[in-house]
């Protein structure tokens, strides 16, 4: 199963239309498109789903969301590295 997991905006690299960030999700940071959330800035927190950021969320909504992933298990198969 895959899910939207919340992280936070790091870096942004790269101008419209091929914006990317690096994002923070706990200690573990990811490349992520945010071709979908124009209006993403660095430190917002964003839904990512697949490597795309699919929208904004605060940042009380973010770790409460996260929380509940961790809580649920379900993080560890969806940031586990690519290659495994």
């Amino acid at each position: 199963m895959c899910l939207a997991i919340p992280g936070k905006i790091l870096e942004i690299q790269g101008e419209e239309p091929l914006r990317n960030a690096r994002v923070q999700f706990g200690g573990i940071v990811r490349q992520v498109c945010l071709n979908f959330v124009p209006e993403a800035g660095l430190g917002d927190y964003v839904m990512v789903h697949v490597g795309f950021a699919i929208s904004r969320v605060d940042a009380v909504e973010a770790e409460r969301t996260y929380k509940l992933l961790q809580e649920m298990g379900a993080l560890e198969a969806e940031l586990a590295p690519a290659d495994q």
